[in-house]
């Protein structure tokens, strides 16, 4: 078993109980889903790898990830970004921050769960503020396709 700092477990925990930070309102989310044909545990261990975001995740890496001064970064359709995962763990939880040019950080929850012999992923796209119905459906269908892709990579 993973140990996971007292931090992570703490987001876990608030994650799994659907408590928000204090003070920030809640964002409209659609949750895109995948079915994989693969063992949970080889799926997790693939997307919480940053250094394969670029293979499955074209809307937010097209280049290769890079470890720089401890952080990941990418040159991504949005310009250079970070990305950082929340702690390995043995729940299937992927959930990575990404922080943009501006500064501005989002954070997007994903999930990787057991499903008979497979798994489903679960990526919530979250509605920023200020984001039109346009840019929102955008987001999602930009993470149906990297969700496609990586079924594509993954099954056999």
């Amino acid at each position: 078993m993973l140990s996971l700092t007292l931090e992570s477990k703490f987001y876990l925990l608030r994650q799994a109980c659907g408590l928000s930070q204090a003070g920030v309102m809640a964002q409209e989310s659609i949750h895109v889903g995948v079915t994989i044909e693969r063992r949970a545990t080889e799926v997790y261990d693939y997307v919480s790898d940053p250094t394969n975001l670029s293979a499955w995740a074209a809307g937010l890496a097209h280049r290769d990830v890079e470890l720089v001064d401890g952080s990941w970064v990418v040159d991504s359709p949005l310009g250079r970004i970070t990305v950082a995962f929340v702690a390995r763990n043995d729940f299937g939880v992927a959930d990575h921050d990404v922080t943009l040019p501006s500064g501005v950080t989002v954070t997007n929850p994903m999930r990787v769960f057991a499903n008979g012999d497979g798994c489903d992923v679960v990526f919530s796209v979250r509605r920023q503020p200020e984001m039109t119905d346009a840019d929102f459906a955008t987001d999602v269908e930009a993470v149906r396709a990297d969700l496609a892709t990586l079924r594509g990579q993954l099954q056999p």
